[in-house]
């Protein structure tokens, strides 16, 4: 234990200068450690957005109603047509494309296509009376089979498909079902739908596109969607609508000067964004960063070549300089001083070392 006291003293008598320098070292480096470990078991904003929107999606749409009725009968759907107590007239039958169906011992053709499952109930009973098949008939009518009221669910979400109506469904329950949108998603979703379908001309001025010859865009933003609170932008669905949800733009961050390097999506395709807030959402540069050598990388649409921009970040960090403005598909690159880094590590390195050395002592 004495040669221990005296071989560390002796150091200490040695190279104060050293030792001093260790300690700065020592106190610092817990702290830096601590605040990387910090970072990295951090979520991304963008990860954290994209989360909670899709839990929101999810409460609102279980909460969400939409008043009570049967979705019409429509070309191509099954239908089970049950006459109680008579068998033989009890049958599955299909809607052709023309919107009918043929039924045994009923002349002509019975037009089904736009009827409700009760509505079609109540003209089969008054058929089978005209016709003298029964006296006092009880027909149920069930969709066994839909294939008529199809949405199609495309672009930035969990699960895009084509899901069938079979009862009066919600936009964000058509997004709960579909999983919710992804981390690539913009800021608005599109709804195409045909002039003459029946939500189109129930649609708000504030909220529709100027109708085509065919069809209408419907453009709702998710922030009015999911924050606003007014159920009239929770439109409802019908067979033959288009929703889209449209992916966004990324810039990305990269370089060994740069914390979390990756690409970071943007809230809407054509928005822009500063580099400060790029380094921002990457979780800000190292501390080995060249700021005043950053650059930004763009394609030209025009030429096709890439150029080069010059970003003076520490500058601008100061106000010295104006922030610069990104576009969607830019590169940001921030690299870093290796000699700078060299003479960190050693340092580091130097000091584990005398740490370990001197903790291992102490332990005797």
């Amino acid at each position: 234990m004495i040669v221990t006291v005296r071989y560390i003293s002796d150091w200490l008598r040695a190279k104060p200068v050293s030792w001093l320098v260790v300690l700065l070292l020592c106190s610092a480096l817990p702290l830096r450690g601590q605040q990387q470990s910090e970072t990295s078991q951090q979520q991304t904003p963008q990860q954290q957005t994209q989360q909670e929107t899709n839990q929101k999606i999810q409460q609102l749409a279980a909460i969400a109603s939409t008043r009570p009725h049967d979705v019409p009968v429509g070309a191509g759907d099954l239908l089970h047509i049950e006459v109680f107590d008579v068998q033989e007239l009890s049958r599955d039958v299909r809607v052709s494309d023309l919107g009918d169906i043929s039924y045994p011992l009923i002349p002509g053709r019975i037009q089904a296509a736009g009827l409700t499952p009760f509505q079609l109930e109540e003209k089969m009973e008054q058929l089978l009376i005209e016709n003298g098949l029964v006296t006092h008939p009880q027909v149920s009518v069930f969709v066994k089979e839909q294939t008529s009221q199809p949405v199609s669910l495309v672009g930035a979400v969990a699960r895009p498909s084509v899901y069938q109506i079979v009862r009066p469904t919600t936009l964000l329950e058509l997004l709960a079902n579909a999983g919710g949108i992804t981390d690539e998603a913009g800021s608005v979703v599109l709804i195409t739908r045909a002039t003459g379908a029946p939500g189109a001309r129930n649609v708000s001025a504030s909220t529709a596109d100027k109708p085509g010859p065919d069809s209408q865009t419907i453009s709702i933003r998710l922030q009015d969607l999911l924050e606003s609170g007014d159920p009239s932008f929770n439109i409802q669905v019908f067979g033959g609508d288009v929703v889209s949800v449209p992916r966004a733009g990324i810039v990305y961050v990269m370089g060994r000067g740069i914390t979390q390097p990756g690409g970071y999506v943007l809230q809407s395709h054509g928005e822009q964004i500063s580099v400060l807030k790029a380094v921002a959402l990457a979780h800000g540069t190292t501390g080995f960063a060249k700021g005043d050598d950053a650059v930004i990388m763009r394609n030209n649409p025009l030429t096709g070549q890439r150029e080069v921009i010059p970003v003076h970040l520490k500058q601008i960090e100061h106000r010295k300089a104006e922030d610069v403005t990104m576009k969607s598909n830019d590169i940001l690159y921030i690299p870093d001083s290796m000699t700078r880094k060299v003479l960190a590590r050693g340092a580091e390195a130097a000091v584990g070392v005398g740490t370990s050395v001197a903790v291992y002592r102490t332990t005797y």
